[in-house]
């Protein structure tokens, strides 16, 4: 493995990582505020003891996601001295913004966990709002960067120097509303079905009508509705990236869709792999004429094909697969939801079999692995650019050529903390079990959210 790949698999070790907890950091922060608006809305102190649960999740997440964050930026620093250079002149003002809204978000969850039988349930509901306000800030402003990379602007390269440099522009780039969007959605669906995992597990391991499952029953329905909702959303946004790409990046819908020929009437492919020998998808279902109406809502829309680009151009052909695997689990969460709800409201059930738990024990590990796929798709469906048709991967890696030392330090540093937040998690929620919790909320004199005991 030359450094070039060496410093790629690095880095991207290193966000493969970290994404998990940033997505989980911005779409748990939405289901502690729903949980706290049912319970203001319903007075129903297991809501409160959800939020109160999830939250102490949050802080263990965070106190990974930090770690992880600041080898990411290390690491950028180490690997990538080309890109960091026009990041530096160009593009930091999102990281400087994202100090302030990580500031916001660490103030607001204090008041939240330690004055929270203290204050109005006005001001509950608005601490835990800036708490939800700041995570999302936070994962949109580094995600814009990555926006920048793909449509960059206000800025350009003149005899090898940067030029003309125009911050706002630079941030307000034309990738900017697409991928902050996507970033929500996906982050809150990835949060909803997170929970919605736990609570039908911990369904399957309670006795029908007990108080945990009973407890687990009604996040499991909170989950349910808010990961529909989002869960459309992201396929709604997904529309909106499609003729993003279809305008900004034509190689790289070219190549999610392994569509060599330009051509009208464009199918979208499904399943199967893209043979570059053969230039087809092969045992691939096509679905005629849809490509073109997604990127152009008419069936008549002419989509370029990668035959029609030089082909060191071309980006990596297994991201097919990965665009493949985002339509289908996103497709699959979408009908999970919508049959659940079904089974509570069309045909009167208010019991789950245990199959349709089973569904929601997958269905949170597979929208993580959706997340995975999307990041890489993303950044690998770039390639070879760092910054799209001005700055190439090669050009922007760092010269030294000896990673594979330093690579497996991070390996071993990735591993722990992985571990250690997995035996943090099932060894708080075995010390305070959900009964414990909701008879604390039902005392009176004792606070729910004392100290963090």
């Amino acid at each position: 493995m030359d450094h070039l790949q060496m410093a790629r698999a690095m880095f991207g070790t290193n966000m493969g990582v970290h994404i998990i907890f940033a997505t989980l950091g911005v779409g748990i922060p939405m289901m502690m505020l729903a949980a706290e608006l049912m319970y203001q809305r319903t007075k129903d102190l297991q809501y409160v003891v959800m939020a109160k649960r999830w939250t102490k999740t949050l802080g263990i997440l965070l106190g990974v996601g930090i770690p992880t964050g600041t080898i990411a930026g290390v690491q950028l620093s180490l690997l990538w001295p080309g890109f960091m250079e026009v990041i530096g002149r160009v593009m930091a003002l999102p990281f400087q913004i994202e100090i302030y809204a990580f500031m916001v978000e660490a103030l607001f969850m204090s008041i939240y966990v330690y004055a929270a039988e203290k204050i109005r349930p006005w001001a509950r509901i608005l601490s835990l709002s800036l708490v939800a306000f700041g995570a999302l800030a936070s994962a949109v402003l580094i995600a814009n960067v990555h926006a920048f990379e793909g449509t960059p602007a206000g800025f350009r390269f003149e005899n090898g120097e940067i030029v003309d440099v125009d911050p706002w522009a630079a941030f307000f780039n034309p990738s900017f509303l697409v991928t902050a969007g996507h970033t929500a959605v996906t982050a809150y669906t990835t949060g909803a079905f997170a929970i919605a995992a736990v609570a039908g597990y911990k369904m399957l391991k309670n006795k029908y009508g007990s108080s945990e499952y009973n407890f687990h029953q009604k996040a499991l329905k909170l989950s349910i509705v808010l990961g529909l909702i989002f869960s459309i959303l992201t396929a709604l946004n997904g529309h909106s990236t499609t003729q993003h790409l279809y305008r900004e990046q034509p190689e790289k819908l070219a190549a999610a869709e392994g569509l060599f020929e330009t051509k009208d009437h464009a199918g979208l492919t499904l399943f199967g792999w893209t043979d570059r020998e053969d230039r087809e998808v092969k045992y691939g279902i096509e679905f005629p004429w849809v490509l073109s109406v997604l990127s152009g809502n008419s069936f008549d829309t002419v989509v370029t094909g990668l035959n029609d680009f030089p082909e060191e151009y071309w980006p990596p052909l297994y991201v097919h697969t990965l665009f493949n695997a985002m339509v289908i689990i996103g497709t699959a969460l979408i009908g999970l939801s919508l049959f659940a709800l079904a089974w509570n409201k069309v045909f009167k059930k208010d019991r789950y079999p245990k199959w349709l738990l089973w569904l929601f024990v997958a269905s949170g590990p597979l929208a993580v692995l959706s997340i995975e796929c999307g990041w890489i798709f993303a950044c690998t469906g770039r390639q070879p650019w760092t910054i799209y048709r001005m700055l190439t991967t090669a050009d922007s890696v760092t010269t030294y050529e000896n990673l594979g030392y330093l690579f497996t330090l991070f390996i071993i540093v990735y591993i722990i903390l992985c571990v250690s937040v997995v035996f943090t998690l099932i060894y708080y929620f075995k010390r305070h079990s959900v009964t414990e919790d909701i008879f604390k909320a039902e005392q009176k004199d004792v606070q729910l959210f004392d100290s963090n005991s």
